[in-house]
């Protein structure tokens, strides 16, 4: 009998969690906090829990491992030398776990972090998959820097060597990486979420470079920002964290001493908002946004629409470690006494030709793609820290980022602090440059 493998992505983390069951055993693979998703897919399958398997201490959210395998009375594995405070099963590179006619085979694989391990599976004596975490991936590698960047050059050294041993198993061998696509813990753009050894030992870039030192210079150059709540995530796992909580109540107005995160669309935003109030829409990047902006689990209000998902917002906050939101507010237009003016595709490019202020708030991968001529070029994350220092206070502020999505956000802050922005919210630097030669 063939295993089946059920793949639970988280899209916003830009990961994957695994259930693999054989005969009605399973093994689940790097689960998030938010674990009743991983539990009904045990009970859709009918398959009793037997190893839950943590590839690393994660950086880019609270696992569920530990409150998954004690609600289902089974064991929690970890790298050996992750170390954790509370009660599990180390994991020793090739000291093989058996569950039914499953052999998992840990296989230490230092580089994204020091005590990485990924587990290869065997199916009556046959190599089968490889649950690689952040070390191979598709199309890449996981990056080394996470830690720090006066650790960077040594993770990459480790991983140089981890992922051409991974390279070395039977190219059948079927490839489930946590990290994927829309991950910040990979070096190069990740296009999927899962392939064979074989595929990577011809597609993959991470496996060609002619040596170590090349190997190093490639995964640390060019590497995209990553979000600050990051690192409070590793200490967390180190300690463990209680079952999330998803239960919010509801609110009649803002809960005083928190901050206010109006997840509504952004053009709804843009029309009258909360003074004061940070504009990160609801969609799957909510969370991390979240995280990045704000200090880590600060106490939050959250307004929403009516036909909104409370639960969803809930569950991207919580993975994260946002455990004191204090209430959802539904909107209320009596208090939205703020605003800001925005405008489409065709009028910002306009407004360009005519020589207008532009701030564009896209990260510096993004700008190598073409940014409109004079524009002032700050990423969202310093713009929420601070003012630019280019911009001019007296003139308008043309705000402009990928999707609108971010532009929303940057308008918010600047209009917070006596500016007056103009805002394309429905769309991005590419469309505007589009209508416009005015391009660097």
């Amino acid at each position: 009998m063939s295993p089946v493998i059920e793949t639970i992505r988280t899209e916003g983390l830009g990961d994957s969690t695994y259930v693999m069951v054989l005969e009605g055993l399973a093994i689940v693979i790097d689960p998030q906090r938010d674990i009743d998703r991983f539990e009904q897919v045990l009970d859709d399958v009918g398959a009793s829990l037997r190893l839950v398997l943590e590839t690393h201490l994660h950086n880019d959210y609270l696992s569920g491992g530990r409150v998954l395998a004690r609600k289902l009375d089974a064991e929690l594995v970890m790298p050996a030398s992750a170390a954790p405070v509370f009660r599990h099963r180390p994991a020793f590179h090739m000291e093989d776990m058996i569950v039914g006619d499953m052999t998992i085979r840990p296989l230490h694989t230092p580089g994204h972090t020091p005590e990485h391990t990924s587990y290869l599976i065997l199916v009556d004596g046959r190599e089968t998959a490889l649950f690689s975490g952040g070390s191979l991936l598709v199309g890449s590698a996981g990056r080394s820097d996470l830690l720090g960047e006066e650790r960077a050059e040594t993770l990459a050294r480790l991983q140089y060597g981890s992922v051409n041993r991974l390279a070395s198993l039977p190219e059948p061998v079927a490839l489930y990486p946590t990290h994927g696509a829309g991950s910040f813990c990979t070096t190069t753009g990740v296009t999927d979420y899962a392939s064979t050894i074989g595929r990577e030992k011809a597609t993959n870039p991470v496996l060609a470079y002619e040596d170590e030192e090349a190997f190093i210079k490639g995964q640390l150059s060019n590497l995209v920002r990553y979000p600050t709540y990051y690192r409070h995530m590793g200490p967390a796992n180190v300690i463990g964290v209680p079952e999330a909580n998803l239960d919010v109540a509801m609110v009649d107005r803002v809960v005083t001493g928190t901050t206010v995160i109006d997840a509504r669309p952004r053009e709804a935003y843009a029309r009258g908002h909360l003074p004061g109030s940070i504009s990160l829409e609801l969609q799957e990047s909510f969370g991390t946004w979240v995280g990045w902006l704000t200090p880590h689990n600060t106490p939050l209000t959250l307004v929403l629409d009516e036909d909104q998902d409370t639960d969803q917002a809930m569950r991207q906050l919580v993975r994260i470690g946002y455990d004191d939101v204090r209430g959802v507010m539904r909107p209320n237009q009596r208090d939205f006494t703020a605003s800001f003016r925005t405008v489409d595709t065709t009028e910002f490019a306009a407004a360009v030709a005519r020589g207008v202020q532009v701030l564009d708030v896209r990260a510096a991968q993004e700008w190598e793609t073409g940014t409109i001529e004079g524009s002032i070029l700050s990423y969202l994350p310093d713009v929420a820290r601070e003012t630019p220092l280019e911009l001019d206070p007296s003139q308008p502020v043309w705000v402009i980022c990928a999707s609108g999505f971010r532009a929303a956000a940057a308008a918010g802050f600047l209009q917070d602090r006596g500016l007056d922005p103009v805002a394309l919210v429905t769309a991005g630097a590419t469309e505007v440059l589009a209508l416009t030669s005015n391009s660097r």
